[in-house]
């Protein structure tokens, strides 16, 4: 044999490529994901969230908190979602996660800063997710110092230099030292568990057809809605094996406080998993391989973990990315899980948040069923 051909280079190159272009979800998803990974990263990612939802709470009727309210709402930072006079109401919205800040306007108010007293505005922060109010905690200095300017005229322009004439408390809420790993193990949770579940159990399915055991299930009188709980059950096994081993570096190692119901957190885990299983079975019903069935796991958890408001604040990805994101039931998952080990969240309150994950499960299940019959054809 002579040396290197390049005619014979070629012809392996020809070959290659028409391999290649008639695995066609592979084409699709090696073109698919850069595109994903633009628009989600250009448009979607963004790390300083603007119109947090707001509470205002004031007993106060002068005419400086309403200018301070007014204030507020000019930065960008502030969205006033609520405004009256129950306390009660506004940390009820705090507490499921309605609003990002509660903002505690006295009474007397503008009585006592006429008088230079300097009356305390109290700002309760949900700093579950630190990263997302931090630059909004950073805004209220601006309004402290610009929002009385128009009212502190004439014989009150004495209070305009200097310090502030009123001092503004700031209250974590749920994560009072700001530590990020209150934030961070939680949604690791969600995050290993998307990944494992979808992956582990499109792998399984798909491994059987490729070694030919698929037709001794099929020559079973096993139904399609058996094999699916058969199959899904062993994985929710391990998921929980998988969940004690992170449960247990998370209390150990991180210190996460567990301030809710360890029964209702296993309930809610159950409930994502098999919606995570669900996907998975129904990728298995597409892929023709395992290679296949790995790319459309990547290309679901891609998503999933920046739209979820794992690695980005939620409130900060436009309004068209949020409405995505609130499909993925990682979503749902990650509130649910920080409002139980952070905030003591009951039944009652993750309600909300339960049945999007329900829903999403049903649908990924019908699709698996619908489809696992056809492969019975």
């Amino acid at each position: 044999m002579s040396g290197f051909s390049w005619r014979r280079a070629l012809a392996v190159f020809i070959k290659e490529f028409q391999q290649m272009m008639r695995d066609r979800l592979t084409f699709a998803m090696a073109v698919g994901v850069p595109i994903m990974q633009l628009v989600l990263f250009g448009y979607a990612i963004n790390t300083d969230p603007k119109g947090l939802p707001t509470a205002i709470v004031s007993t106060d009727s002068g005419t400086m908190s309403r200018s301070i309210a007014s204030a507020l709402q000019h930065t960008g930072y502030f969205r006033v979602v609520y405004s009256g006079e129950s306390e009660s109401q506004a940390q009820t919205l705090l507490e499921d996660g309605q609003v990002q800040f509660m903002i505690v306007i006295p009474t007397n108010f503008t009585k006592e800063l006429v008088r230079g007293n300097h009356p305390a505005l109290l700002v309760a922060v949900d700093a579950t997710d630190p990263s997302a109010s931090g630059n909004a905690i950073a805004a209220l200095s601006m309004v402290a110092t610009q929002a009385l300017q128009h009212d502190l005229v004439g014989p009150l322009r004495a209070l305009q230099p200097g310090p502030l004439p009123f001092d503004i408390r700031i209250h974590r809420r749920y994560n009072p030292e700001g530590l990020s790993r209150y934030n961070i193990v939680p949604g690791l949770i969600g995050t290993i568990l998307t990944m494992t579940m979808v992956m582990l159990t499109s792998l399984g399915m798909t491994r059987e057809r490729e070694r030919g055991t698929m037709e001794n299930l099929l020559a079973t009188p096993v139904r399609p809605s058996e094999v699916m709980v058969g199959k899904i059950l062993p994985y929710v096994v391990l998921g929980y094996l998988q969940l004690s081993v992170i449960m247990v570096a998370a209390f150990t190692l991180f210190e996460v406080p567990m301030e809710g119901s360890f029964a209702l957190l296993m309930a809610m885990i159950g409930v994502f998993m098999v919606a995570n299983l669900s996907v998975g079975f129904t990728f298995s019903t597409v892929a023709r391989n395992q290679l296949q069935a790995m790319q459309m796991t990547f290309f679901f958890f891609l998503p999933s973990i920046l739209l979820s408001g794992f690695m980005f604040p939620f409130r900060a990805m436009p309004v068209w990315a949020q409405y995505v994101g609130e499909v993925l039931p990682l979503t749902h998952f990650l509130r649910i899980v920080r409002g139980i080990l952070l905030k003591g969240n009951g039944a009652a309150q993750l309600l909300p948040e339960l049945w999007p994950m329900l829903a999403f499960m049903l649908v990924a299940g019908v699709i698996a069923l619908k489809r696992y019959r056809q492969t019975l054809d």
